[in-house]
């Protein structure tokens, strides 16, 4: 249910306002956890728990103070303000009216019945584990994760908005590792999204087990990678790990505004092939990165950021979009009621283009197909990247032949998107959890198969 905590955030506002806030809001939230792993066929560490607190942050002449609470009561949350309070106190009564907003969660949450015996939930587990191990000896190891959550915050600002939300979410991975006494390859398989245990009717257990195992064999049968500069066809099934590194985090307006990125000072301007258009939307229906509110209560919206190839606006919260004198893009987020909120991505896409992918490889003539990719590490500065490839092929005279194994690919983000020749007309996601100044917050990245002429492998060969 929507946490009850209106009377104690229009109290909050109210004192944020006498103390001289310019602007102060109040982030109530309440979760429910639970977790629990297969590993070494036993079930292990399964925990379930709640959280509620309460983060309040006042802000004046730009500068944010930030704290917070587990004590939710009137007199804790005065205290904390008193704490915060930078300006002079004036004892005067402050009137304001308030509004509580439409819910608007119902439209993109896949379901909210939590209500799952943890039998059932162990059950998930065990599925995965068996179809995991049925593939033979070579399986060394299996390890899957069953996570799932039901976020409710309520969120009232010296604007006088009242605003609720509820966020359901559930995650479910299977790793194995595999080896055949010579070498030693892994495959991970993820999947979550934006509601409950609905997620199993699209994605069950046995077929996540199946990918992850299917995908280390494959890899353990692949050859040495070859390195050099090649062309590479990125898959739609690979995720986005790449625009969301190489190009994501340099579209946040904090780090462009602090000439942190490469795209600073670039709005306006070609900045990557006319084939190009990237899109974050925190309100698309049943992804993991969704949400009715961003996490300052600003409704989640579709976000263009770069249109055939022109870098059009960067990712705003409140206090960003305030410095700048912009408007706040739904994307200001945080990880709990203990961290501030600060400009994040949520669904992050390169949208579809209009050519069909098997066309895309029948037109390469010798190249790499990505087909899943790894983790990777980005400057945003400059744009230079480096990511593994956890599943690549070779291209050989239009047609995908080879795994391969051992697979990098070094080059920068920028560069790599003006250079894109090909996008097709297929859309994939991928999900995880994107750590930025020390929070995690849930994401979505997704990609069509795109292809790179010419970029940096790096191979064993």
């Amino acid at each position: 249910m929507i946490l009850d905590f209106k009377e104690l955030g229009i109290c909050g506002a109210r004192e944020l306002k006498k103390r001289g806030a310019d602007y102060g809001d109040l982030f109530f939230e309440k979760r429910f956890t639970f977790s629990a792993k297969c590993e070494d066929n036993r079930i292990e560490n399964v925990s379930c728990g709640i959280e509620i607190g309460v983060g309040i942050r006042y802000i004046k002449n730009f500068k944010t103070y930030y704290g917070f609470t587990n004590k939710l009561t009137e007199e804790s949350i005065k205290e904390v303000i008193e704490n915060l309070a930078a300006a002079s106190l004036s004892e005067k009564e402050v009137v304001l009216d308030f509004n509580v907003r439409e819910q608007r969660y119902c439209q993109f949450v896949n379901g909210t019945d939590f209500d799952v015996p943890v039998e059932k939930k162990i059950e998930l587990l065990l599925r995965a584990n068996e179809v995991a191990r049925s593939y033979g000896d070579r399986v060394k190891q299996v390890t899957v994760v069953l996570r799932d959550s039901l976020q409710e915050i309520t969120i009232v600002n010296t604007n006088g908005d009242i605003v609720e939300d509820v966020r359901p979410r559930v995650v479910f991975y299977t790793l194995v590792v595999a080896s055949d006494g010579r070498v030693l390859q892994t495959g991970y398989e993820p999947v979550g999204h934006l509601g409950d245990s609905s997620l199993f009717e699209e994605y069950p257990p046995e077929k996540v087990a199946k990918l992850a195992a299917e995908r280390a064999l494959k890899m353990l049968k692949a050859k040495p990678a070859p390195a050099g500069k090649f062309t590479v066809v990125i898959s739609s099934k690979a995720g986005g790990t790449m625009i969301h590194e190489a190009v994501g985090h340099g579209l946040e307006a904090d780090l462009a505004d602090q000439k942190l990125s490469v795209y600073s000072g670039k709005v306006g301007e070609q900045v990557a092939s006319e084939l190009i258009t990237v899109i974050d939307n925190g309100s698309m229906p049943g992804k993991y990165g969704s949400s009715g509110y961003d996490d300052e209560g600003v409704a989640t919206q579709k976000n263009v950021l770069i249109e055939n190839g022109i870098l059009k606006c960067f990712m705003y919260d409140l206090t960003e979009a305030m410095k700048s004198g912009k408007f706040p893009t739904g994307n200001g987020r945080r990880q709990s009621y203990m961290h501030v909120p600060i400009p994040r991505m949520t669904n992050t896409y390169i949208a579809p283009g209009e050519t069909d992918p098997e066309e895309i490889i029948k037109d390469t003539k010798k190249g790499i197909f990505v087909v899943k990719m790894g983790g990777g590490q980005v400057n945003t500065v400059n744009g230079d990247f480096i990511f593994e490839v956890s599943e690549g092929y070779l291209i050989e005279n239009g047609e995908v032949t080879e795994p391969i194994r051992g697979v990098s690919l070094i080059g920068n983000g920028p560069k790599v998107l003006k250079e894109i020749d090909a996008v097709g007309n297929d859309l994939g996601f991928a999900i995880g959890t994107c750590g930025k100044d020390g929070q995690g917050v849930p994401v979505s990245d997704g990609l069509p198969t795109i292809r790179i002429p010419e970029i940096t492998v790096g191979g064993t060969k």
